[in-house]
Order: structure tokens, then C-alpha cells, then sequence
């Protein structure tokens, strides 16, 4: 990953204790182990992508495990979509396996050698601007809408805070996610 390798080792805290956390909420329902199991690869593959190139270089083997993995991920959220009650957030995992794909492709055209300098100094940026402005949008939107469903505005204005549940955790682990990845598609 470009950029400070301390804005690297945040991402791979925050992606890892997500992940885990959606690994130990396996545990149900069929739909729930699909998107449940969905966001543990996510997280868990986020925080390997993070890791600072300087301890792990990635390269030649990252890319391409990543598009393999991510793209056959993203293939099963399309599959798994058709026909299903939570198709929308199917959807959102195909688009944030893509995302990983495009990500991985555009680490083999990186800053070169592995090298980013002093304290991670500036780099050329890898992959499409135009398309990474796309997907930077797409998860902006989605993190607002994420933070929208994790503190009701409703309860705010009556002066109660809710007390966090299961589905409120759910809510802000994926919130994470999507900041997580935010902050990847920025540091490409």
C-alpha cells in the first residue's frame, strides 16, 4: 500500500478487528453466513492489502492472488444476489470485491520497485483517476448512508441515545469497511 506507513497499519487494525468479528458472527441463518462471510472476506482481505510495503512487498504474488480471490468473491456476490432478500448489500460486496480486484491490478503498475521514498513521499498514481473517483464516491455515499443507519436521527432529536445491539455493530463494522476502503482507494 502507498502512502504513511502508520495511515497502513490503522487500516490493517481496523480491517483485521472487523473481519474477525464478522467471522465469529458466522453463526445462523443461510443469508446471514452468505453476507456475514461476505464482509469477513472483505475485512480480512482489506487488512492484508494494507499491510506497508516495507514489511510485506506484495509483489509478484499479491495481485494476482488478490484478483483471483476478490474477483471469484465478487463473481459469488453477483450469483447470490439474483433472487434474494438482501440483494442490495449482495450488490455492495460485488462492488467492493471489484474495487479489491482494481486495486490489485493497479498495484502491479505502482510506484516501482517497492520503494516509496521518505515517509512514504509522494507517488505516481496508479490506476484510472476517473474510475477511482467513481468507486471514492460510491463508498462516500455508502458510509453515509452506513452512519445514517447507525445513530437514528430520530432518537437524537428526542435526546436518547440507543443502546448498541447486535445489529448496530453489524452496522458500524461495515461503516469501517467502507472508511476502510475510502482511505485505500485515496492512498492509491
Amino acid at each position: 500500500m502507498h502512502g504513511p506507513p502508520l495511515v497502513g497499519w490503522l487500516l490493517v487494525t481496523l480491517c483485521a478487528m472487523t473481519g474477525m468479528y464478522c467471522l465469529l458472527r458466522i453463526r445462523g441463518a443461510a443469508e446471514r453466513r452468505r453476507a456475514t462471510g461476505g464482509d469477513a472476506l472483505m475485512g480480512l482481505g482489506m487488512a492484508v492489502m494494507a499491510v506497508p510495503s516495507a514489511v510485506l512487498d506484495q509483489r509478484p504474488w499479491g495481485p494476482p492472488l488478490f484478483g483471483v480471490v476478490f474477483g471469484a468473491a465478487g463473481l459469488r456476490a453477483l450469483l447470490l444476489s439474483r433472487g434474494t432478500t438482501a440483494q442490495a448489500h449482495h450488490l455492495h460486496h460485488a462492488v467492493g470485491a471489484f474495487a479489491m480486484v482494481y486495486m490489485a491490478l493497479s498495484m502491479t503498475g505502482g510506484s516501482g520497485g517497492g520503494h516509496t521514498g521518505h515517509g512514504g513521499a509522494a507517488h505516481a498514481p496508479a490506476g484510472t483517476p476517473l474510475l477511482t473517483g467513481l468507486l471514492m464516491v460510491y463508498f462516500a455515499v455508502y458510509v453515509v448512508r452506513a452512519m445514517a443507519h447507525l445513530v437514528p436521527a430520530v432518537a437524537i432529536a428526542a435526546g436518547e441515545l440507543p443502546i448498541p445491539g447486535r445489529a448496530e455493530l453489524t452496522n458500524a463494522c461495515r461503516l469501517s469497511m467502507g472508511i476502510g476502503m475510502l482511505a485505500m482507494l485515496l492512498t492509491l
